[in-house]
C-alpha cells in the first residue's frame, strides 16, 4: 500500500512540474525567428532575461539602398547617432524580462534595429519549442505578436 501511494504521490509532484514547473531557463539558449531569417540568444543579466542577435541568415547588405553592399549590417536606425556603427550580429535587443509566474515574462523592452524603435515587450512559452513574444506601445492591446522556435 505505501509503495503505490509513494508512486501516485511521484506522479502528480512530476505532473504539476510539467504544468507550473517552468522557469527562466526554460527559455535560456537559442530562438529562431519566424521564416529562419535570424537567431536569438536569451541569457540571464541579473535576475532578469536579456537577448540579443547572434545570427543573421543575410549577414552583410545586399542592396545598396539599405547599405553598403558587403559590408556587415549595421544599426543604421537607431535614434542616437553615436550608436549606428554597432554591427547588428551581437546587438542587445531585449532586457529587463522578469518572471512572472509559469511560463511568462514581463516588464520588458524590446529593440527593433529593422525601425530604429524600442517597444515594451513580454514573453509567453507556449511549449519547450514554442515562445511567443508581444512588442507593444502603451498597453498591450496596441503591439504585434512575434513567434520564436527552437
Amino acid at each position: 500500500m505505501k509503495i503505490w501511494a509513494w508512486t501516485l504521490f511521484t506522479a502528480i509532484l512530476l505532473a504539476a512540474a510539467n504544468v507550473f514547473g517552468a522557469g527562466q531557463g526554460d527559455i535560456l539558449g537559442l530562438w529562431k525567428t519566424a521564416g529562419g531569417d535570424s537567431q536569438l540568444e536569451f541569457f540571464k543579466c541579473g535576475d532578469k532575461i536579456c537577448g540579443k542577435i547572434i545570427w543573421l541568415k543575410v549577414p552583410n547588405y545586399i542592396d545598396r539602398k539599405d547599405g553598403p553592399v558587403g559590408k556587415t549590417k549595421t544599426d543604421r536606425k537607431n535614434p542616437n547617432p553615436a550608436l549606428r556603427s554597432r554591427p547588428i550580429l551581437g546587438l542587445p535587443i531585449m532586457k529587463g524580462l522578469t518572471a512572472k509566474g509559469s511560463n511568462r515574462w514581463e516588464h520588458g523592452v524590446c529593440y527593433d534595429p529593422e525601425t530604429g524603435k524600442s517597444y515594451k515587450c513580454k514573453m509567453y512559452l507556449k511549449s519547450p519549442k514554442r515562445l511567443e513574444l508581444r512588442g507593444y506601445i502603451g498597453i498591450s492591446l496596441f503591439g504585434r505578436n512575434f513567434v520564436l522556435t527552437r
